[in-house]
């Protein structure tokens, strides 16, 4: 049975959702404030975090920011503040979905029933920690700096380069925008994911101008890209 944590500081809140998530068959645990959160999921993470923004003890951004950057747990952020900022702050930062207050407990049962099926069905994939990727041609050090296709050197930009290393990691898995943007910005809140679309754009224009005939980095619409060979 799958374990929720509810990060709430209202008590009238936590209550309702923790009674409708235990009757949807979850094990719910509740916290009033922030304070040990980050370090509770590096131990044992739960199966998904229904997280508020304004929490005592530790902001709700600022927990989903620590997590983000050694754990992929589904975060779904729970906020009173509907201004179109937070809401783009929040997916930035890697929080796989938001709701705003008011909000109807069902509602929020349907959303943490939708974003763990989507999480099984495509898992996100491993960190990778190797500095040398190969792959349909590219070669890729990350130690070094170094990106090369077919032994012709690839000029790109640093987040060009993190982009392409993140895509390379994993050939044929579906990467989301704000997958690739917490990965290749994780310290940054105020990019939008429409820059990743920018990278894309020059990554496949400087891969072209040495192999015109290949299609390596696939869009899917309103879903994001994969690495293809």
């Amino acid at each position: 049975m799958s374990e929720i944590w509810i990060i709430e500081d209202e008590e009238r809140i936590s209550a309702v959702l923790s009674a409708y998530l235990s009757q949807a068959g979850f094990n719910v645990r509740v916290f009033a404030d922030g304070q040990g959160i980050v370090a509770a999921v590096s131990k044992q993470a739960p199966a998904l975090l229904l997280l508020d923004l304004m929490l005592p003890g530790m902001d709700g951004l600022d927990i989903c920011r620590a997590i983000r950057r050694f754990s992929s747990v589904p975060i779904l952020i729970i906020t009173a503040r509907a201004e179109e900022i937070d809401r783009l702050i929040g997916l930035e930062l890697g929080a796989d979905d938001y709701i705003c207050k008011p909000f109807s407990p069902r509602e929020v049962v349907a959303r943490v029933k939708n974003v763990l099926r989507r999480v099984t069905t495509t898992p996100d994939p491993v960190q990778t920690t190797d500095s040398d990727l190969q792959h349909a041609g590219i070669r890729l050090n990350a130690e070094r700096f170094e990106c090369e296709l077919d032994q012709q050197p690839l000029t790109l930009t640093p987040k060009e380069f993190k982009v392409l290393q993140i895509l390379l990691s994993q050939p044929g898995y579906l990467f989301s925008r704000e997958q690739l943007l917490s990965r290749a910005y994780p310290d940054d809140t105020s990019i939008s994911d429409r820059m990743i679309d920018t990278h894309i754009k020059n990554l496949r224009k400087k891969l072209h101008e040495i192999r015109p005939d290949a299609e390596f980095i696939q869009a899917i619409y309103s879903m994001g890209y994969k690495f293809i060979d």
